[in-house]
């Protein structure tokens, strides 16, 4: 059920009736007819700017389009008030059954209530994390892969079928620096006294990983030159690494469905499969790139390349995709990457990259559109960065890191529930501020406690009515302004999760339940000046039924928003 959409519909079928009537022309394109909650709820409970738009191609003024429309509406037994205002915008009260229908259809329908098919099935691939297999994950990360599985979890509550993936850079010069870093504490693990140079990875996670080497070679290695230990000690460390990203991962409650090797792609024709493909379209040539815009490198000098005519497809400059000595550049592997996505049969592709990868969006989805000929659109989504902060001081570095700050770190100091709903307050584009402090306050200002407050409390009120053996099976009843305000949120709620997942916004959520939260605290509190609002009344155990019922759907829409957000509801506050 969408209540918007049931009205949009009506406002439709009016305007068909218009048209038939003679008081509106035929042929009027009604795309951009909206049915939407007004600014200020005192203007009502939805408007409509049909005849606003309508007004120009139907020849008429607004205000006569919007007075012919309120009648037509006004008929309607859910419309109470249909009122005209200003140039034409058309302001709609619905009736208090209508309220009183959405919470027992948010009762019925239980955890399917908001539950879209927009998606039709059709299968989004969503990629995030991937990050570098060279240590434990870090809060950039964290942003990241929260987001990543929010938005996945949302594309498949609004009826995509959705594929979680981690694209492994296991293909590149990183992971060789990775199995030197690992060779020296397999060193150490023998004795010896090493030193860590520039580029290496000092932290005291691959301690571990260099005694593991030992147990697994003995001192076959020790003495050896790179060329004896090089390969085995690579895949070793990569293994290990990511035996460790999975482990942070599960501890933040993110699983993925696939895990994709860079180095496949290698050495297997694929990446040269993924250039014919661009090349037979037109889009591979050799040539002299432009130099660059802004202070010019003093070791720049024009030379000829393989490129790729991106430009054709919406970039800004071709890029290379072979370096001057004819190996690939880095992003050769990943046009290959995804060509293997768009031959998977995918309708769609979402990227989740870090904000250092901002200049690689627009040759990322040029390459896609050329790879599947404009069929599969990519969006791309870029997190900001994350600033920590405790005891009103930046929160230093990690010594097991190194060198930056973990996932673990921040998930030992709050907790998985406290960091995935933390990090979804703000648009994954926005720099987000991580107070350690704040965010396990027990107060308004915290929203992550706001929400599961509210949850918390409509769960004790439950316990205590079926310890009174009160039915919580019973009809709602709506006797006042700030319950209707309740119920008239609960009614957004199907409209919200199709908005954030057109918008690729899982923040949205995260926003509603505030906003949910904060009517029915108001609701609670209300209560305590007003007996007959309360939820539970030992004198009145068929009132405490109906007003229960408000307070059940609630919980099941904040459950469910939880559920998107990958937080679990709270049985009780402590």
């Amino acid at each position: 059920m969408n209540l918007f959409t049931d009205i949009h519909r009506l406002v439709i079928e009016a305007l068909d009736t218009l048209t038939e009537d003679g008081a509106l022309p035929e042929g009027l394109a009604y795309d951009n007819v909206t049915v939407e909650p007004p600014r200020d709820p005192a203007h009502g409970d939805m408007a409509t700017n049909a005849a606003m738009v309508l007004a120009k191609p139907a020849g008429r003024k607004p205000r006569d389009i919007a007075e012919a429309l309120a009648g037509h509406l006004a008929t309607d037994e859910r419309i109470a008030l249909a009122e005209v205002a200003g140039p034409g915008f058309l302001n709609l009260r619905l009736s208090e059954s209508v309220w009183q229908g959405v919470v027992q259809e948010v009762l019925a329908e239980d955890a399917g209530y908001g539950r879209a098919d927009m998606g039709q099935g059709r299968r989004v691939n969503v990629e995030y994390v991937s990050a570098n297999p060279t240590g434990p994950l870090h809060v950039g990360h964290t942003r990241g892969a929260v987001f990543g599985d929010a938005l996945a979890s949302l594309l498949d509550f609004a009826g995509w079928t959705v594929t979680r993936e981690y694209y492994i850079n296991d293909g590149g010069g990183q992971v060789d620096v990775l199995a030197r870093s690992v060779y020296l504490r397999y060193l150490e693990a023998h004795g010896q006294e090493v030193a860590f140079e520039d580029g290496t990875y000092p932290g005291d996670y691959l301690i571990e990983v260099g005694a593991r080497l030992k147990e697994l070679h003995g001192d076959a290695f020790v003495g050896q030159p790179e060329a004896v230990w090089m390969e085995e000690v690579r895949t070793f460390a990569v293994e290990a690494m990511m035996d460790l990203i999975r482990t942070d991962l599960a501890v933040l409650g993110v699983e993925m469905d696939s895990f994709f090797s860079e180095k496949s792609l290698y050495g297997t024709g694929r990446i040269e499969a993924a250039i014919e493909d661009l090349d037979g379209k037109g889009l591979i040539y050799r040539g002299t790139l432009e130099p660059p815009k802004g202070k010019m490198p003093e070791d720049w000098e024009p030379r000829e390349q393989t490129l790729f005519r991106s430009t054709a497809h919406g970039d800004d400059v071709d890029r290379p995709i072979r370096k001057s000595d004819e190996s690939w550049t880095y992003f050769a592997p990943d046009i290959a990457y995804h060509y293997d996505k768009v031959s998977r049969g995918y309708d769609e592709l979402i990227d989740v990259f870090g904000a250092d990868h901002g200049g690689y969006v627009k040759r990322m989805k040029a390459a896609v559109a050329a790879l599947s000929e404009g069929a599969v659109p990519l969006d791309v989504k870029l997190c900001q960065l994350v600033k920590l902060y405790k005891d009103g001081e930046p929160f230093k570095m990690s010594k097991r890191a190194g060198t930056f700050i973990t996932l673990r770190d921040v998930v030992d100091e709050v907790g998985p529930d406290v960091t995935r709903f933390v990090m979804l307050t703000r648009k994954n584009d926005a720099p987000l501020d991580f107070d350690f402090d704040k965010v396990l306050e027990q107060s308004r200002d915290n929203p992550v406690f706001y929400v599961q407050y509210a949850h918390a409390r409509i769960r004790s009120v439950m316990r205590k009515a079926e310890a009174a053996g009160i039915a919580l099976d019973e009809p709602p009843r709506l006797e006042d302004d700030a319950e209707l305000a309740v119920a008239k949120k609960l009614a957004e709620w199907p409209r919200l999760v199709e908005i954030a997942a057109r918008s690729h916004e899982p923040h949205r959520i995260a926003f509603y339940l505030y906003e949910l939260a904060g009517d029915f605290h108001a609701l609670w509190n209300k209560g305590n000046e007003s007996p007959h609002l309360r939820f539970h009344r030992d004198d009145a155990p068929e009132a405490s039924a109906g007003k229960i019922a408000l307070a059940r759907a609630v919980a099941i829409v904040i459950s469910a928003g939880l559920g998107i957000l990958g937080v679990t509801p709270v049985e009780e506050m402590r």
